[in-house]
């Protein structure tokens, strides 16, 4: 078996080239110097190829320390993670807050609204629609803006003022004490009315429709409130009132029914009330008057009252 070596000097500490080796097989192995692990290039294996490249156990060590550097950056961020589902907005956190911040209730959808919220919403939409287009009198540009001084002469003559001085003014006036037992009575049903509205106004606090002037004629804070419709109740009432406690002729009692339903309608096309309002407001009238029928004051009931207006 021939042997063939190529010398070289120095050690491989010196940096030199080092000697020859002897490959089983018949091979020679000539190393020459080369960088880190890499094999040198005149280095020959058995029937003269090339060896392969040993693994060295830095570059197995670097392969299993990134895989495993993998993992454990995996599993780092897998365990920042809360186990139970993921983030919602409604979950999520503020930064140096302990308890989630709940969404706004206008954010907040309901899936499963009841029939009559769906009702009333419609009810509501409907009657915003039609009182708006029902206005024709609301300002000098609307559609009838002409008759609108008209509208406002009828406005006053459903007023609470003009009906409490004219009738505390008969009752001054007044010798019967049968007249001045239905004027007492009828100031009696006015001031309830007015007490009645103004407390159910303040509770409701429903705005006036937008398309209504502030022009009204003696108002008052409640007054900025629509529902109900004060004039509304009171034509009612005063019409239910009169038709009971005053003899007149047919012609004459239609005129006052029909002063009601005036007055009432003006309410709409003058802009001052939906119509929802006007409606409850003829209901609460009419319902009014048989409180003033089981409260009727009379000189049995009340004699102080009498004995005072008697003088």
């Amino acid at each position: 078996m021939a042997t063939g070596c190529v010398t070289g000097g120095g050690g491989r500490g010196s940096g030199a080239a080092p000697g020859p080796l002897l490959v089983p097989g018949g091979g020679v192995r000539v190393l020459v110097s080369g960088t880190g692990n890499t094999p040198g290039r005149g280095e020959l294996g058995p029937g003269g190829q090339p060896p392969l490249a040993m693994p060295s156990p830095r570059s197995s060590r670097e392969r299993r320390t990134g895989s495993g550097g993998s993992r454990l950056e995996f599993l780092s961020l897998v365990s920042q993670r809360s186990p139970g589902a993921p983030d919602s907005p409604s979950r999520r956190k503020e930064p140096g807050s302990s308890a989630a911040a709940p969404l706004p209730e206008e954010d907040c959808m309901k899936l499963n609204p009841s029939f009559l919220g769906i009702a009333l919403s419609s009810l509501l939409a409907i009657d915003l629609w039609a009182s708006k287009r029902l206005g024709v009198c609301a300002g000098e540009g609307s559609a009838w803006g002409s008759a609108r001084p008209l509208m406002k002469v009828i406005e006053i003559s459903g007023h609470g003022v003009p009906w409490l001085l004219g009738t505390f003014y008969g009752l001054c006036q007044s010798d019967s004490s049968a007249a001045r037992e239905v004027l007492l009575n009828l100031l009696f049903a006015l001031l309830l009315d007015l007490v009645l509205v103004a407390v159910v106004k303040g509770l409701v606090k429903r705005p006036r429709p937008t398309h209504n002037k502030m022009d009204m004629f003696v108002t008052i804070s409640v007054d900025k409130y629509s529902f109900p419709s004060g004039h509304a109740t009171r034509a009612a009432l005063v019409c239910r009132f009169i038709l009971r406690h005053l003899v007149l002729a047919v012609p004459l009692r239609v005129l006052v029914v029909l002063w009601a339903l005036i007055v009432s309608v003006s309410r709409v096309m003058l802009g001052r009330h939906n119509m929802t309002d006007v409606l409850f407001g003829l209901l609460l009238g009419y319902a009014l008057y048989s409180v003033v029928e089981h409260c009727w004051l009379s000189p049995l009931s009340a004699p102080a009252l009498f004995a005072l207006w008697s003088h």
